[in-house]
């Protein structure tokens, strides 16, 4: 039997008109709660902290994963490849510790949450957690003090925290939908009249005749990798190895199918899908018994913590990274009157 939070989700993506009757009357109120919270940020009766860097923050008005991580990911790559010398901040959702953590190559998913670790593994930028963003950037600069330039990921509606430049990762499957609502009874955090105030909105999902990336609208796509061993990641998975083998694969991500999706179209063909909750703790136990289990980025980190992870050889992993056309870091450097330091390679 489907748990509630299932059934509202389902609703969000099939709206039932018996459930949007009696939801309706709540997403009315959050309009409100939300439209104040805006309002007080724009007239300054928020506590806002300003920080003495940049601050780019990439965020969303959708509930639940909408594909931020690999924006981040891309993004701070690009600023880097262009000589600015970039930090990373983030609430660290997921993690077991309290306060500010400022990661280091021991720092666990338990500490920093699977996200933020993933983000610091893949751009080796400077990463720092806390559930004040604030206090996370401050206590990144101060061990960090040569950092130009902030990204936050996520904390569009953190208005504790000032920003330089807003950015949004928008669905492209909702670009075409006319029956979205705020919470609960729709999947929305803010009203869709939110993208008119932001810098960019970066539409993701891949292409469509509807959507033409222009002015400050960008269109991304998610391309993978080559897949890995986790225990060793130098070597590569020949598919060829795949024959008369039994074959799963594991994803504790916001939107599984995606992943199995890429791995049947890079020809791997699977015996069993196992799907965990976003964010959820896995362990070597919970793998399938298969000669071969393939796994997402974000939760190889988390298997990777564990004592057993040199075992684990039997496990790889698919990489990802974001497409983003035109080019959002030199859209921000231009935002922000930033010239890049150095060409691109």
């Amino acid at each position: 039997m489907p748990k509630f939070h299932q059934i509202i989700e389902q609703h969000w993506q099939h709206p039932k008109p018996w459930l949007t009757f009696f939801l309706k009357p709540f997403s009315c109120v959050f309009a409100r709660i939300a439209a104040k919270r805006r309002r007080d940020f724009l007239a300054g009766r928020t506590k806002s902290e300003k920080l003495p860097v940049p601050v780019v923050v990439v965020g969303n008005i959708h509930a639940g994963g909408a594909g931020k991580t690999p924006i981040v990911s891309a993004l701070v790559s690009g600023l880097q490849q262009r000589g600015v010398n970039v930090g990373i901040i983030s609430r660290g959702y997921g993690r077991a510790e309290k306060g500010v953590h400022v990661l280091n190559p021991s720092t666990t998913a338990a500490q920093a949450g699977d996200e933020p670790l993933l983000l610091y593994r893949q751009t080796g930028a400077p990463v720092a957690v806390g559930s004040s963003r604030a206090q996370a950037g401050q206590a990144l600069l101060a061990a960090y003090p040569d950092v130009q330039m902030i990204v936050a990921d996520d904390g569009l509606q953190h208005y504790a925290l000032q920003r330089n430049v807003e950015i949004v990762v928008f669905p492209l499957a909702d670009t075409v939908r006319d029956d979205l609502d705020l919470l609960p009874n729709g999947c929305l955090r803010e009203p869709l009249s939110r993208l008119a105030s932001v810098d960019a909105v970066v539409v993701g999902g891949g292409s469509h005749p509807s959507f033409r990336p222009s002015g400050n609208m960008f269109a991304s796509r998610v391309e993978p990798g080559s897949i890995y061993r986790l225990s060793q990641p130098d070597e590569k998975l020949d598919l060829g190895c795949l024959k008369n083998c039994r074959t799963a694969a594991a994803a504790g991500i916001a939107k599984p199918e995606r992943f199995f999706d890429s791995l049947r179209r890079l020809g791997v063909g699977l015996d069993e899908k196992l799907v965990l909750p976003d964010h959820a703790d896995i362990t070597p136990q919970d793998l399938p018994a298969a000669d071969f289990v393939f796994v997402t980025e974000k939760d190889a980190v988390k298997l990777s913590d564990g004592p057993d992870a040199d075992a684990l050889n039997h496990v790889w992993v698919l990489p990802i990274c974001a497409i983003i056309e035109p080019d959002l870091a030199n859209f921000v450097l231009g935002r922000l009157n930033i010239e890049s330091q150095r060409e691109t390679v």
